[in-house]
């Protein structure tokens, strides 16, 4: 890699490295579900939709307008001239295939997205139709980092087009990949989204140990450094050289319960949630630097309204639900912990290990490595374990894909009167409306507790000084929104 990375003069190279902490799974767009990989397709191929953190609104890199014809009809307008690096149109046939791929391609990890989707077709040469299952009024948030291949190249070429062929309408061209170790993204000047200051090259090298991320950004190897934990920060902020920039993600941490034994009792679900010390975790562990959570969601979010705790910390009223349960022994249980992906997550979860011992469960604490933990967690073998999930601005997607019954296998949770109450927020196109309806559908989720919801934590990300760099809330690392300062 050190050969691929060439100077550390970021000037002279007009090249940014980004140390990152998810994995690389390979050249399928729609082959895993995570952020990393989500914005590197985004930046390659085009995407549906995007929010917009500053606007607060959503925006598009293919389409020009979208308007509803009734509740259950979205028509979707492309954007004038839009084109491949090879100079092949985007068409509306592109955007039905994508759709259809991710539907039924065996190797897709997004079907969820288009869960919701009733048919999709092309409408002449500039727009394409998509009619939903139900009224569906958060279609924007379900279509959002949804990536759009080539149809032609996909029908020439097959699957070997991810590879030999990917290409996109994006301000990036892929460069060269090496499953779960880096990505070389080329720019492409004369985009529209790409200005002179954005990296000609952007390389995400994946760097899991918190501790190796600070160092190559001290040692110029990186020129920016993904999620430091907080006790990396004060080294980062006093070299010369380099600074700290914090964001508020839109990321729930929680504890997830698949309803196999002993989680298929609530009891025992509600127990965990009270044995967690959410205010101690955030105050020494991660020193203060969260914000804490007892739903899903919290402040800024759509939906939110502050309330009560349901699940105060109170170990001996886990242990009366233990008890109840049938296990007034206790219960052994193996809790799966990530290490390298979150801030601080071993620490954390070991934490939270001694608070389940203490509370009555008898806990074996598991750490296998995140790529191994990950693929398991989306094919739904996993019982118990410590995740986090982005891009909520907008909770309602994933609150389908983790609670709804079908939504995915990760927790495979199932209950009538959530899958009620999250139909009813999803279909409401009144504001104010689908706010309390979303509240609706979180409080029975809290309440049947398939997961112990915990904080969202307060990012730190670590910058040369010469850079130029907002992440946005949702964790995205944008070529367009990273730019290098003359002269410095």
């Amino acid at each position: 890699m050190g050969a691929l990375l060439g100077s550390t003069s970021v000037m002279a190279a007009t090249r940014v490295s980004v140390a990152v902490t998810e994995t690389i799974a390979g050249y399928n767009p729609y082959g895993d579900s995570v952020a990393l990989m989500n914005s590197v397709w985004c930046q390659v191929y085009g995407c549906m939709m995007r929010y917009d953190p500053k606007k607060q609104a959503y925006t598009s890199d293919l389409f020009e307008s979208w308007t509803t014809e009734d509740p259950q009809t979205w028509v979707f307008k492309l954007k004038p001239g839009l084109k491949r690096e090879n100079g092949e149109p985007v068409v509306p046939a592109d955007f039905v295939h994508s759709v259809e791929r991710m539907r039924t391609d065996p190797q897709s990890r997004q079907a969820y997205r288009v869960s919701q989707i009733a048919s999709i077709e092309a409408r002449g040469d500039d727009s394409v139709v998509i009619k939903t299952k139900a009224p569906l009024a958060t279609l924007p948030d379900y279509l959002t980092q949804v990536v759009v291949t080539s149809k032609a190249q996909w029908d020439a070429h097959g699957r070997d087009a991810d590879r030999e062929q990917p290409y996109g309408a994006g301000p990036y061209k892929l460069k060269r990949l090496a499953i779960d170790n880096y990505v070389m993204l080329e720019k492409k000047p004369d985009h529209p989204l790409i200005s002179a200051s954005n990296p000609d090259e952007l390389v995400y090298r994946v760097i899991k140990e918190p501790e190796q991320r600070a160092t190559a950004l001290l040692n110029g190897e990186v020129q920016i450094a993904q999620f430091l934990p907080p006790q990396l920060v004060d080294r980062i902020e006093n070299n010369p050289g380099t600074k700290v920039i914090w964001v508020d993600p839109v990321e729930m941490m929680f504890v997830a319960m698949r309803p196999s034994p002993p989680f298929d009792k609530k009891e025992v679900r509600q127990a965990v949630a009270y044995a967690i010390d959410r205010d101690a975790i955030i105050k020494y562990v991660l020193q203060g630097r969260a914000t804490r959570l007892d739903m899903p969601i919290g402040p800024g979010q759509v939906g939110y309204a502050p309330s009560p705790a349901r699940y105060p910390f109170d170990p001996q009223k886990a242990r009366e639900l233990l008890k109840q349960a049938g296990y007034p022994d206790g219960v052994a249980v193996d809790f799966y912990a990530t290490v390298g992906r979150y801030v601080s997550d071993r620490q954390i979860c070991e934490a939270i290990a001694q608070m389940l011992e203490a509370a009555g469960f008898k806990v074996n604490l598991k750490t296998p490595e995140w790529s191994t933990l990950w693929a398991d967690v989306q094919k739904g073998n996993i019982p118990f374990y410590y995740m986090g999930r982005g891009t909520m601005t907008d909770p309602s997607v994933a609150l389908q894909q983790y609670f709804e019954t079908g939504g995915s296998p990760r927790i495979g949770f199932s209950n009538p009167e959530v899958d009620a109450a999250l139909r009813a927020e999803r279909q409401s196109f009144d504001p104010a409306e689908r706010d309390a309806l979303l509240r609706q559908a979180m409080s029975l989720i809290v309440e049947e507790a398939p997961a112990a919801f915990l904080w969202r934590h307060q990012m730190a990300w670590g910058a040369a000084k010469n850079i130029d760099f907002e992440p946005t809330p949702t964790g995205d690392a944008f070529g367009w929104a990273i730019n290098l300062q003359a002269g410095r």
